[in-house]
């Protein structure tokens, strides 16, 4: 299957979670994302909303992402990376630092543990691994396992220029707020695809009614998308059972 174009940041919001049920507070915390990892919980991930690009019949290539969690004082951030956009998959897109699994990797936390400091120079040894969520299956063809990490300051980050084109962090607070959750769709010859966002607006960005002649936030936004967002909606579904 050809791979349809399209501008994701464009297209329609058709819902959002706003009727959906907030995360306590207590455990967006370093201690009660402990317990709740400690817990055998009952709860299901998001259904997979995203159509397939590629032949089904091929088995996915195995990926792995940390989700690292910084331990701030204010609070619990995400660090996230835009993608440069030259690269093959998902170019220019916002994601987790990860990759593909290689022979030498012992385990999913391996991969994204050597992803991480390949990508973005996190050292291992400042991230307190809490556990993992359920593989996510990519429209694109990547069987990815999220792997929760916290990470303790401090530490240095140098980007891999190659690969990323910036590095950021968003509160973890805004990503679990179901309110903030979009789910947009896209309708091509053959088919649709439904995808999440949670656009976060950029630092030194302003509200659209203060915006630009055209009502544009000035200074623009970080669209999180795709994959990526789903492994975040995921993550407020385990947290929220």
């Amino acid at each position: 299957m050809i791979r349809p174009v399209f501008e994701p940041e464009t297209l329609p919001v058709v819902a959002t979670g706003a009727d959906l049920p907030p995360v306590a507070g207590g455990r967006l915390t370093p201690d009660g994302l402990r317990a709740r990892f400690e817990q055998r919980l009952s709860w299901a991930p998001e259904p997979i909303i995203e159509a397939p690009w590629r032949d089904t019949h091929v088995d996915p290539r195995v990926a792995a992402v940390l989700v690292p969690l910084v331990v701030r004082e204010h609070g619990l951030t995400v660090l996230l990376t835009q993608r440069a956009d030259h690269l093959n998959d998902h170019a220019g897109q916002v994601s987790f630092p990860g990759g593909r699994h290689e022979p030498f990797d012992a385990d999913a936390t391996a991969t994204a543990l050597r992803e991480a400091q390949e990508e973005v120079g996190l050292a291992p040894s400042r991230v307190e691994i809490l556990g993992a969520l359920p593989d996510y299956l990519t429209g694109t063809g990547f069987r990815v396992t999220p792997v929760i990490g916290l990470v303790h300051p401090p530490f240095a980050l140098k980007a891999d220029a190659l690969e990323v084109a910036e590095v950021f962090e968003v509160p973890l607070a805004f990503l679990m707020d179901p309110a903030n959750h979009e789910e947009r769709i896209f309708r091509y010859e053959g088919g649709e695809r439904r995808f999440f966002a949670m656009p976060y607006p950029r630092a030194g960005s302003v509200p659209a009614e203060a915006g630009d002649e055209r009502g544009n936030p000035v200074g623009g936004h970080h669209f999180i998308w795709g994959a990526t967002a789903a492994m975040l909606r995921n993550f407020y579904r385990f947290l929220a059972a």
